[in-house]
């Protein structure tokens, strides 16, 4: 085995091939150069980013955006910074802000791991939303799952003192998971005894309401930094 394969890094999403959409593509060219960061491996000015001074949230992973979208609509005095990597979700979400007229939500598009390690400051954020991570559901694959201890601690540096972290995840198993990792990090306390209700902000998805119907369960975890 190569000294590459045994050292691979943690990354936060596997690349998939997707579609791009003719609204997408558009959205891409005309608010792409406003709306879109791009990566640095230095630390980001968040105010000049957003124009002002604001708490500011980071999401991993926003698929295709709509609950970032309807978040980011509904707490205009909150900063929104998005990572996701694959191209059509940035389109999907840059259309959105274009149509419902978002001003406080940018995005960058490269590997959260990266973005987090070198482009945010620590203490710098306010709220950390991390929604519906893949869940790796085969046990083999289960140390490719994002929340792990070293990440996990990343993850508390970058947030204020009494900043928030929140996740939600529809694998019991994940669910279980990430409250023993989030639970075993010293920076972090959880809000709750074990998990918690589901924060009034996060949005309700389709696919969630889908499998609710089906009696399906879903997990949020908000952990605060000490």
């Amino acid at each position: 085995m190569s000294a590459e394969v045994q050292h691979r890094p943690i990354r936060s999403f596997v690349l998939r091939a997707g579609r791009l959409g003719t609204g997408q593509q558009k959205a891409l060219e005309e608010l792409g150069p406003r709306y879109v960061l791009p990566y640095q491996s230095a630390p980001l000015d968040l105010a000049a980013s957003f124009g002002r001074e604001a708490p500011r949230v980071l999401e991993i992973g926003f698929g295709m955006g709509q609950a970032t979208a309807e978040i980011a609509r509904e707490h205009p005095d909150i900063d929104y910074l998005g990572v996701e990597v694959h191209t059509p979700g940035v389109g999907a979400l840059l259309k959105l802000i274009g149509e419902q007229g978002i001003a406080n939500l940018r995005i960058v598009q490269h590997d959260a791991v990266e973005v987090l390690r070198h482009m945010i400051p620590q203490a710098g954020l306010d709220g950390i939303h991390i929604f519906f991570p893949d869940p790796w559901h085969k046990k083999r694959h289960h140390k490719r799952r994002l929340i792990q201890p070293a990440f996990a601690q990343l993850l508390a540096e970058r947030l204020k003192p009494g900043g928030y972290l929140h996740l939600a995840t529809d694998w019991e198993d994940y669910a279980r998971q990430m409250l023993e990792v989030l639970g075993a990090t010293p920076l972090l306390r959880n809000s709750a005894e074990t998990y918690a209700p589901r924060p009034h902000y996060r949005p309700l998805t389709k696919f969630e309401q889908r499998g609710m119907r089906l009696g399906h369960g879903v997990w949020d975890l908000v952990f605060l930094r000490v």
